[in-house]
């Protein structure tokens, strides 16, 4: 994990190791101001952090399409938040994020509009270059994120990715960050843990 610490960094990531997700969490509480508006995307990694019902009980406005009534909105109100929350589907050796998203705005908002973006993952998104995220994320994350979702995608079945034309597909939109992008600042926390899909 320090060789991947140091990979993010290169690139212009702000990177930092955590032994659980308790640490990360206060951490991450400690960064963000009781003031500052927060979105999150979707992440099963946040959702069982608990991190969600920490910003609310301090008072952040907090805005998350999973806990909301109107999903439109909250989706809408979380891309221009001072703080972004997400995970990411996998992290390379040589220090860069690698996604798929179904609606978009989870990788969007991890490369433009927050003043900070929070990117929390656990040890088992590591990957060794893009091919292995991306057979990660095609084995792993899609499935069973379908699953989750109860879709109908092929990959529910069968537990890979066949590129399928499934109306209820969710990998549509596909993002490399190979660098920190200009105007945002990328803080990656790696727990030594295993969270999420």
């Amino acid at each position: 994990m320090d060789k991947v610490i140091k990979a993010l960094e290169k690139n212009g990531f702000k990177a930092s190791i955590f032994k659980n997700a308790q640490d990360a969490k206060e951490k991450l509480l400690s960064e963000i101001s009781t003031d500052e508006s927060v979105g999150i995307g979707g992440s099963m990694t946040i959702l069982d952090m608990g991190v969600y019902e920490d910003l609310v009980e301090r008072g952040n406005a907090t805005y998350w399409h999973w806990k909301a009534e109107d999903k439109k909105a909250a989706l809408e109100n979380a891309t221009t938040t001072d703080i972004y929350l997400t995970s990411s589907n996998a992290v390379t050796e040589d220090g860069k994020l690698v996604n798929k998203d179904g609606t978009g705005n989870r990788v969007a908002s991890m490369i433009f509009g927050h003043k900070k973006v929070f990117v929390v993952v656990g040890r088992n998104k590591i990957c060794k270059d893009v091919d292995g995220a991306f057979e990660r994320i095609e084995t792993i994350a899609a499935p069973l994120n379908a699953k989750r979702l109860n879709l109908t995608t092929p990959c529910v079945y069968t537990g890979v990715c066949s590129d399928c034309d499934s109306k209820d597909r969710i990998c549509k939109a596909e993002t490399i960050l190979s660098k920190n992008p200009n105007g945002t600042s990328i803080h990656v926390y790696i727990i030594d843990e295993d969270m999420g899909y």
